[in-house]
């Protein structure tokens, strides 16, 4: 059972994820929340990154707009949360200092998971929500063409924010678990 603590840090970790999305909301397709996810994953573990990935686009759709897409977004961002804590809890991604290489190889893992996992996951939403005379060949390649440019630029957010900020932002959610008892 989770304690008091770990869900004020959930909270916390929601709320950074939310805000790196509110920050560049003006950036078309632009949307570093993703890492900020895969960071709490990393950090936290599988549970608590989904939970963060899928809080956060719930969070977060009360400003850009809830809809029947937003259970789509919650799984696709959580799933991303999920993969990276399972990783990190099998030991193939580390939890403290990331090497350079480490670095590279996270930072392409996340933008190649968000571009190609995430984005088709929305890509289906859509498919699903908005072919209302049934999905056809056709409309599933429009659906999935449209989504490349997208998809391509939210996995390069995720990469460069992974890049830039990744290895930082882990050391300090581990820190605040260490300060604060949280297993």
């Amino acid at each position: 059972r989770p304690t008091a603590r770990d869900v004020v840090l959930m909270a916390v970790l929601v709320a950074l994820a939310v805000a790196s999305r509110a920050v560049f909301a003006l950036v078309p397709h632009f949307k570093p929340m993703a890492a900020v996810v895969i960071c709490a994953g990393i950090a936290c573990g599988a549970r608590t990154g989904f939970l963060v990935g899928a809080l956060g686009m719930l969070a977060s759709n009360l400003m850009f707009g809830q809809g029947p897409w937003t259970p789509w977004q919650m799984l696709a961002y959580g799933l991303c949360g999920l993969a990276f804590g399972a990783l990190a809890e099998r030991g193939a991604v580390p939890r403290g200092a990331w090497s350079g290489r480490q670095r590279l190889a996270i930072s392409v893992g996340g933008g190649l998971l968000v571009a190609l996992v995430g984005g088709p996951i929305l890509d289906t939403s859509s498919l699903l929500i908005f072919t209302g005379r049934g999905i056809t060949p056709a409309s599933a390649l429009a659906v999935y063409a449209a989504g490349l440019v997208p998809n391509a630029m939210q996995g390069i957010a995720t990469t460069a924010t992974l890049l830039l900020a990744g290895s930082a932002l882990v050391g300090m959610i581990g820190r605040v678990r260490q300060r604060h008892g949280i297993p």
